[in-house]
């Protein structure tokens, strides 16, 4: 059962480096780069930005958490605590990214690419930007937490 968990926490991992290395991407580079252009480019990069991410990251954001979730749960019924307790801690970090995920930025991804699809300019789309902005920094820390987490169930075996 060991072999399953650190194939699952391998897998997590992996997922987990996808999705870290769009917001650290994000925060370094996207977040300036945004931040330069007017109301109208903002929010027609932005929009297709979100519209394309909202189609494609969710699939390793899943992959990541539900092979994490199975990481705990195989190191837990295999009797492997620390194991157990590693990817336990990144499953919670995971969580609390999704938390976070869906309750400030969904909201504003959707209505920035509704916004860029229907060519309109919203008023508060500089504070749309910056609301989305203010939460990439605890995006990459949970994210840093729950990868680096998942490496040490892979390097404690």
């Amino acid at each position: 059962m060991l072999s399953t968990t650190l194939a699952l926490a391998t897998l997590g991992a992996l997922a987990c480096a996808v999705v870290y290395g769009t917001d650290v991407f994000a925060g370094l580079v996207l977040r300036p780069a945004l931040a330069a252009l007017d109301e109208r480019a903002l929010v027609q990069a932005a929009g297709r930005i979100h519209e394309h991410a909202d189609q494609r990251m969710p699939f390793p954001g899943a992959a990541g958490t539900i092979a994490t979730a199975g990481a705990t749960l195989t190191a837990g019924l295999a009797g492997h605590p620390l194991q157990a307790g590693l990817s336990g801690g990144a499953l919670v970090a995971l969580l609390a990214w999704l938390a976070l995920y869906l309750r400030v930025a969904a909201p504003i991804n959707r209505e920035l690419t509704h916004a860029a699809a229907a060519h309109q300019t919203p008023a508060n789309a500089r504070a749309l930007q910056k609301r989305w902005d203010s939460i990439i920094g605890p995006r990459v820390v949970l994210q840093t937490i729950a990868l680096a987490l998942l490496v040490g169930v892979l390097a404690v075996t």
